[in-house]
């Protein structure tokens, strides 16, 4: 089950935005990610946060679509976004697309992003905003785009050791990429498909389409 849910970052459609809209059984937003959802031609089914950024007429548009509302404390441990996806969890997602992560405040920014290494989680989530998206690697990722693409690999939390690409113009072969490092920025796609596996540790893999 896809779930797509909307955060309050820049609001830029993703490539594969109408991909996504038309598989998915669940749209939900994170607070104000409400109105980019709007923008986008998506309905939320749920909106959830503290609502410090939603405006009274988003809301009265969102009762008129018939869109659950649950409100939180704004006094609270997780960001909005990361109720959200929480919430997408418990109602069954097995896969998840986050849209208008990127952007705005930079601590912000990278929550959203290690919020990919959320033990539950791990592989079943996509970040997507303009020609990005990025994953995360634990074992096997599969990727699809088009020679040109590009493709970078950034160890998270540690080195990742381990590592064989296929489908690539610089390959690793069981090699170490260091924490820290930049050693895998700006791998090429060769054709429509590229390969990353790791033996250990973890690699936030992000994908830029030309």
């Amino acid at each position: 089950m896809l779930a797509i849910v909307v955060a309050h970052g820049d609001c830029d459609p993703p490539l594969r935005l109408h991909e996504w809209q038309a598989r998915a059984d669940l749209v939900f937003a994170a607070d104000g990610g409400a109105c980019h959802a709007l923008a986008l031609g998506l309905r939320p089914h749920l909106v959830i946060g503290d609502m410090d950024s939603l405006a009274p007429e988003t809301r009265a548009e969102l009762a008129r679509l018939g869109a659950s509302v649950e409100q939180h404390a704004s006094d609270k441990d997780e960001t909005d976004l990361e109720l959200a996806v929480r919430a997408a969890l418990e109602r069954g997602a097995s896969e998840v697309v986050i849209l208008c992560a990127l952007g705005g405040r930079a601590d912000h920014l990278l929550a959203n992003v290690m919020l990919l290494a959320a033990p539950q989680l791990e592989g079943r989530a996509l970040l997507a905003s303009g020609d990005t998206e990025i994953s995360l690697v634990t074992k096997e990722l599969a990727l699809s785009g088009r020679p040109g693409d590009l493709l970078s690999l950034l160890p998270l939390g540690g080195d990742v050791s381990g590592i064989w690409t296929e489908g690539l113009a610089y390959p690793l072969r069981g090699e170490t990429l260091s924490c820290g490092l930049a050693r895998g920025v700006s791998n090429v796609f060769l054709g429509e498909r590229a390969t990353v596996r790791v033996a250990s540790g973890r690699l936030l893999a992000t994908h830029i389409r030309c």
